[in-house]
């Protein structure tokens, strides 16, 4: 009897956590509020309040060394810049690009706009965009199964050079960062591991996937605006994602995804294209008009020139 309640003593006792352990939990706590009020920060256009810790400076040199570091994986695939689609993403992608610039000096959403974009295609079954900090967009070539048409390739570009300009990268790694300090606090309160492993899915389901939804959200909305003040048709961007829908077998609820499901995207669009459309006056589309003339042109000219190399390689 008196080990049976020795026992119940000891385990009551284990359950307390050690005076030692409040000091550094307190520090933490303490280093986890600071930087959350220190960095505190407003995402251009939405106003959006988020954590970004890191520096324009610092997220260009990592997006340029991961650029590079891409460009020496997929060098067998990377198609060349005479190839036809790149020279379209590329022509595309410099008009959407320079609203960008043009929207990011409005809006005060950067000291400068960095280098040049560059555009890189990569030959794959996958149907894909991605962009890396300082300007670096990639696109996929199975992406061009749902993009028909130049109109339906900006908003898909439109949407990734919104993630640049808003720093979503510099956002997840400053939330990553923030997570992992508050990963060890809990191994400080509880060593043996249990509680970790409980608060790493609870922080992805309950932060990190909900705020990916956001940016993404965002990336879409700020996008519209981009490829609409490049003169392409808004309308576009709804004809790729019900494509995409149609095309994409059953997919896992919305709460267990990084993205917002299609039927979500879908209906934002139906709210935001009247929005964008009806920001322009008489003159803004008097000149899209003339822009689409000039369009016009630069496709027919660069098919005839595709279909002369194809001669002269045969």
């Amino acid at each position: 009897m008196s080990n049976f309640n020795r026992g119940r003593r000891a385990r009551g006792t284990s359950a307390k956590l050690p005076s030692y352990v409040y000091v550094p939990v307190a520090g933490f706590a303490g280093t986890f509020l600071y930087m959350y009020w220190y960095f505190q920060d407003e995402a251009p256009f939405t106003r959006r309040k988020r954590l970004l810790a890191t520096s324009l400076e610092w997220e260009r040199k990592l997006g340029d060394k991961e650029y590079h570091n891409l460009l020496q994986l997929h060098k067998r695939e990377i198609l060349p810049p005479s190839h036809r689609a790149a020279i379209t993403v590329n022509r595309v992608g410099s008009r959407v690009a320079k609203a960008a610039n043009d929207f990011a000096l409005k809006q005060n959403a950067r000291e400068d706009t960095g280098d040049d974009y560059t555009y890189t295609v990569v030959r794959s079954d996958d149907a894909n965009a991605f962009v890396l900090p300082n300007n670096h967009v990639f696109v996929l070539s199975g992406l061009f199964k749902y993009v028909r048409d130049e109109d339906e390739l900006a908003a898909v570009l439109g949407h990734e050079i919104a993630h640049n300009l808003a720093r979503h990268a510099g956002e997840r790694m400053s939330s990553n960062v923030l997570i992992g300090i508050l990963a060890r606090c809990t191994l400080l309160i509880d060593p043996s591991g249990i509680l970790y492993s409980i608060f790493v899915p609870a922080s992805k389901m309950m932060y990190d996937l909900p705020h990916s939804r956001d940016q993404e959200i965002e990336a879409d909305y700020i996008g519209l605006y981009l490829a609409s003040d490049a003169c392409y048709n808004p309308n576009a961007a709804k004809k790729v994602f019900a494509l995409m829908k149609d095309d994409t077998d059953r997919m896992p609820p919305e709460f267990m995804s990084t993205h917002p499901s299609y039927d979500s995207r879908l209906s934002n669009f139906d709210k935001w294209i009247p929005e964008v459309l009806g920001k322009h006056n008489s003159d803004d589309r008097q000149k899209c008009l003339l822009i689409r003339e000039e369009m016009k042109v630069a496709r027919q000219r660069a098919a005839l020139n595709a279909a002369r190399r194809e001669h002269n390689y045969r």
